[in-house]
């Protein structure tokens, strides 16, 4: 298995690895990696890999076969020789936005308080799909409680929970259409708030902001009707 160094410091920018194969489709594999692979709605990882003799551009980060996690390189790019030492540099200011777009994801999930059917993050703008008849009537009102959970500049932490304490405890899952994964022992949750103040608690395996007033600024975008019972709400950065 890949080691997961943006699970242990989703802040951190640059390190070093080791090359530890090539997949059949042109990746690279290395011991360990910065970059998060594609996954829960959040895009994959870009930036570029420096060793001596040659630099190689990651256009997206994916999930492999056996826990690795796979970078793909630009068209055309040459590859690390396996074995090879190398330096992992992040495109930090895209991955930041995702991490910014997450959180505030699962804030709209309190102020939304409705079953989540789907999602997506982006840069710039995310969005999530609701249980949901008939459409929100007060849009102002909704982004003003969601910019209110942001300006409390809540810590945002993880904990992990067994398999069967999840199971015992189905609440905890808002996504109808995506189920956290398990049987590997244990699940992350992601915790907003703590004690008394806290708001949200949820599986997620992905990258997010140490406090909610990290997020900046929101604005609810359009509210879209995707069924009989399916409201897609789109959420903007607003800086």
């Amino acid at each position: 298995m890949t080691q997961m160094l943006f699970r242990e410091d989703p802040y951190l920018r640059e390190a070093e690895a080791t090359v530890t194969g090539h997949t059949g489709q042109g990746g690279v594999v290395l011991d360990r990696t910065l970059f998060y692979p594609q996954g829960g709605g959040q895009p994959g990882d870009s930036g570029r890999l420096e060793w001596a003799g040659g630099t190689m551009r990651v256009v997206t980060t994916v999930k492999g076969e056996g826990g690795e996690i796979v970078l793909v390189p630009a068209e055309g790019e040459a590859l690390p020789p396996v074995g090879a030492r190398l330096r992992q540099l992040l495109d930090w200011e895209r991955r930041h936005r995702h991490m910014r777009v997450h959180t505030a994801l699962h804030l709209l999930s309190v102020v939304v308080p409705l079953p989540v059917s789907g999602g997506a993050i982006g840069a710039e703008k995310g969005r999530l799909d609701f249980d949901m008849p008939e459409a929100p009537q007060d849009k102002a009102a909704l982004e003003e409680a969601l910019n209110e959970l942001v300006a409390r500049d809540l810590p945002v932490t993880e904990a992990w929970i067994t398999d069967e304490e999840l199971a015992a405890d189905p609440g905890l899952v808002k996504t109808m259409s995506v189920k956290p994964p398990t049987g590997q022992g244990r699940v992350r949750l992601i915790r907003i708030g703590e004690g008394e103040s806290q708001v949200d608690l949820q599986p997620c395996g992905g990258t997010h902001v140490a406090r909610t007033g990290e997020i900046g600024r929101l604005r609810i975008g359009k509210i879209e009707k995707k069924g009989r019972r399916n409201r897609r709400i789109n959420l903007w950065l607003d800086e």
